[in-house]
């Protein structure tokens, strides 16, 4: 039996889109679970649009989410002498042909298709005229000669069966009038020289498909099985495109959401196994399979991606989180000082709590990363007399303290909130300004042990 074997093919004139990312995922575990190869194809015929920084961020992303691929990227546009030397083989066979239509003349069976409300199909005006009908200054396409009888079905791993009426689809274009071959060939010609058994793609290519099938018969290669998944829609359910936010794998990196997280949410986004959510890499290898898509579009809910990463924060192992979000700060934030990495690596179990994002715990670690506190003007005012005296009370008890811990913390502020009739925010709130620069934040036991003693005494003092 022949070894399972995928692709993943995109092309490089824009970043990676998020449902280019769930169809690589599923080609990838597809592989992964029939100890197949994947492999990734980089379609830059288009030289124009294609561009380095582009294929590199392709790349780097399905790094990012942990999508490994076979050997070196299969580059598209170094097989070009292939897909040519394929259309003049179909030429020679008599199943395909020269065009010499004008692009007026094009345009002209366009409009009226439009007029008369139908698709428009090339008329197959040069199908069975001979060279010598040629007219003269006109670079001919080459068209495939494609079937005008009989049904063809197409059966779709995920949709079941398709049927198609084959005078339905047009006479393609193989080869423009410039010689360079369109997508139709070369994805065929490179499937066929790559040795996919399965293409799994964006349901937007079914027709498509009917086409490469053709190409694949006229040349007697054997026709991979297919496999069409339902696109991607935003939460309005539209189709989701490049232009709406959070379309990329680095909007999703930026707001710190972890990539175990996201490639779990897309895993489970359109295919389900039983009940089961959560899945670890080896789950989601040993359950996948194409029976699990669904046949509808799926529909991308950020709030769900949010708690997905909300359940990874809280259980994933703490040096595992620490790690993530050491990168995460080198990339988009700061470098983190190595005296307040200790510290943070010490204070995950309370900077965690609550936070959705690593961006959230990075927010909640500010006051451990940076030694001068900034207090906004809006917070200042709240530290008014009797809270500047609370600082200084709390200051002078704190200073007999030789053992710095919510034990012996505890009875000090419940004996300030007492004598000084107030309650705990009285006491807690102008505290947590002084030492992290802000009202919001973990809680103030929390702040006042991942400091120490000396660096709390060193804040507050500046505040007296």
């Amino acid at each position: 039996m022949k070894t399972v074997a995928t692709r993943f093919a995109p092309s490089p004139t824009g970043p990676l889109h998020i449902g280019g990312v769930r169809t690589a995922l599923f080609n990838w575990l597809f592989s992964k679970n029939k100890g197949g190869k994947f492999y990734l194809r980089i379609e830059d015929t288009d030289k124009e649009r294609s561009k380095d920084e582009f294929k590199n961020q392709i790349i780097n992303s399905l790094k990012w989410i942990g999508i490994h691929y076979e050997d070196n990227e299969y580059i598209q546009s170094d097989k070009i002498n292939d897909h040519v030397k394929v259309a003049y083989e179909l030429l020679k066979k008599g199943l395909a042909y020269k065009c010499y239509c004008s692009s007026d003349e094009i345009e002209e069976q366009k409009k009226r298709a439009k007029q008369k409300k139908i698709p428009y199909i090339y008329n197959r005006k040069w199908r069975n005229k001979g060279e010598a009908d040629a007219p003269k200054g006109i670079d001919p396409v080459i068209r495939f000669k494609s079937k005008v009888e009989g049904k063809t079905i197409l059966k779709d791993l995920v949709q079941g069966n398709i049927e198609i009426e084959n005078n339905t689809i047009e006479d393609f274009i193989i080869l423009r009038a410039d010689g360079s071959p369109t997508y139709n060939l070369s994805a065929s010609v490179d499937d066929h020289l790559m040795g996919m058994t399965h293409i799994i793609r964006g349901d937007d290519h079914k027709i498509n498909t009917f086409k490469q099938i053709q190409i694949y018969e006229a040349m007697i290669w054997q026709v991979p099985s297919f496999a069409h998944i339902p696109l991607i829609h935003t939460i309005e359910g539209k189709k989701l495109s490049k232009r709406d936010n959070a379309s990329t794998l680095d909007d999703y990196s930026k707001i710190g959401i972890m990539p175990n997280a996201l490639r779990n949410y897309l895993l489970r986004l359109g295919w389900s196994y039983k009940d089961k959510e959560i899945f670890d890499l080896d789950e989601s290898i040993k359950y996948f399979n194409l029976e699990g898509i669904g046949k509808s579009p799926s529909k991308l809910d950020i709030s769900r991606i949010y708690s997905m990463n909300e359940h990874y924060i809280k259980n994933i192992d703490e040096n595992d989180l620490f790690n993530f979000l050491k990168s995460y700060c080198e990339r988009y934030k700061e470098t983190i000082p190595d005296l307040a990495q200790k510290k943070i690596r010490n204070s995950l179990h309370f900077l965690k709590n609550k936070a959705k994002t690593l961006e959230d715990i990075y927010k909640n670690s500010k006051f451990l990363i940076n030694d001068k506190v900034q207090i906004e003007n809006e917070d200042k005012k709240l530290l008014d007399e009797t809270a500047v005296k609370i600082i200084k009370l709390f200051c002078d008890d704190i200073n007999k303290l030789s053992d710095f811990t919510r034990e012996t913390l505890e009875p000090i502020i419940n004996n300030l909130i007492k004598n000084n009739n107030t309650n705990f925010k009285g006491v807690g709130q102008p505290l947590r300004i002084c030492l992290t620069g802000s009202k919001f934040g973990p809680g103030i036991y929390d702040i006042l042990c991942s400091l120490g003693k000396e660096e709390v005494s060193k804040r507050l003092s500046q505040i007296r």
